[in-house]
């Protein structure tokens, strides 16, 4: 009797590729680097299933460094392309890399398409807060007021909230973990490549050369208990250096309260459910910005829905049953065609 050879498990040193990473020393990029490997080793992703495809910018050199396939693709067109690619190959586990420049400023429309339709790929997003590979311009994720070079007096735009923008045309799952939080963001990351439909998240991310220390309040043992809060499925919000602080929903709005003050008991603190299919309460959680509150971690919608490309099979299938499968020439002749002589 033939004995099936065991197929050997891949570590996380097997998706990284041969290539030497040239992200600048101490770039949070290379902690997002890492965490992904792991997941992928954890999951046991084939490496010919797994596609990395990214745009333009420092978070864009992401497929080179990974030993799957890869597509370096334009400048915003990254979910354009995983799109096509789901698509046409279901199978594959399709992951976009992109940054807060080249994801929500000339991507921007791609990027709200590729949510609105719940197409089944996983979409990270490096929120740096700059233009770092053109040497530290103001991007859309900029809070207002930043002067860089191309802002020396400081901007004047309203900063764009990727949660909120996910959240608003429904995204059904939507997450946030910290480049150094690397526990953190392995678990959210493996939550994203498990869940059915487009998964949107956002990594608070370093740039130590261009704008150094732009997440110090949440990452800063001294202050990050203050300063960011985890949010965990069933459990009421609280957060503090001794859990002593919560969020509390009161006139349609969230508030910071201390248990123990006035009455505040935890019965009285939001629970967060990140199963809730009206996505009200998770937006709300999504403005919550340092320094006014706390800024929240974790899953912050996580909900069942039909994928894109599901759909768009079953509509091929059912119109094959009805109408046969047809031929390329058979569709070029149909219509109204004309004859140039």
């Amino acid at each position: 009797m033939a004995v099936s050879p065991q197929i050997p498990q891949l570590t996380p040193k097997d998706y990284g590729s041969d290539q030497d990473v040239r992200w600048c020393p101490g770039c949070g990029d290379y902690s997002i680097l890492s965490q992904m490997k792991k997941t992928l080793a954890a999951l046991q992703i084939p490496r010919e299933k797994c596609v990395f495809v990214s745009g333009i910018g420092c978070s864009s050199r992401f497929p080179y460094y990974m030993n799957t396939y890869g597509f370096h693709s334009i400048h915003g067109r990254a979910p354009a392309v995983a799109t096509g690619l789901k698509i046409s190959r279901p199978e594959l586990s399709v992951w976009v890399a992109t940054g807060d420049g080249d994801g929500l400023s000339i991507g921007g429309n791609h990027l709200i398409h590729a949510i609105r339709r719940n197409v089944d790929i996983n979409i990270i997003l490096f929120n740096n807060r700059i233009y770092g590979l053109t040497k530290g311009q103001v991007s859309p994720t900029s809070e207002f007021g930043k002067k860089t070079k191309s802002t020396p007096w400081g901007s004047v735009d309203n900063p764009v909230r990727p949660l909120s923008l996910a959240l608003g045309v429904e995204a059904t799952f939507v997450a946030r973990s910290i480049d150094v939080h690397v526990k953190h963001l392995a678990e959210v990351l493996e939550a994203a490549a498990r869940h059915k439909g487009t998964s949107f998240v956002e990594i608070y991310q370093n740039c130590n050369i261009f704008n150094d220390g732009a997440y110090l309040y949440a990452t800063d043992r001294s202050l990050k208990f203050d300063n960011i809060i985890e949010l965990q499925h069933g459990q009421p919000l609280r957060f503090g250096k001794n859990n002593e602080k919560g969020i509390r929903f009161k006139d349609y709005h969230l508030e910071v309260v201390t248990i123990g003050e006035e009455g505040v008991t935890e019965d009285d603190l939001l629970v967060h459910n990140e199963e809730r299919e009206d996505p009200s309460l998770a937006f709300l959680l999504a403005n919550m910005s340092y320094p006014q509150f706390p800024e929240p971690i974790g899953i912050f919608r996580r909900v069942e829905r039909p994928s894109y490309e599901t759909l768009i099979q079953e509509q091929i299938q059912e119109v094959q049953q009805k109408q046969g499968k047809g031929t390329l020439e058979s569709l070029l002749y149909s219509g109204e065609t004309w004859t140039v002589e």
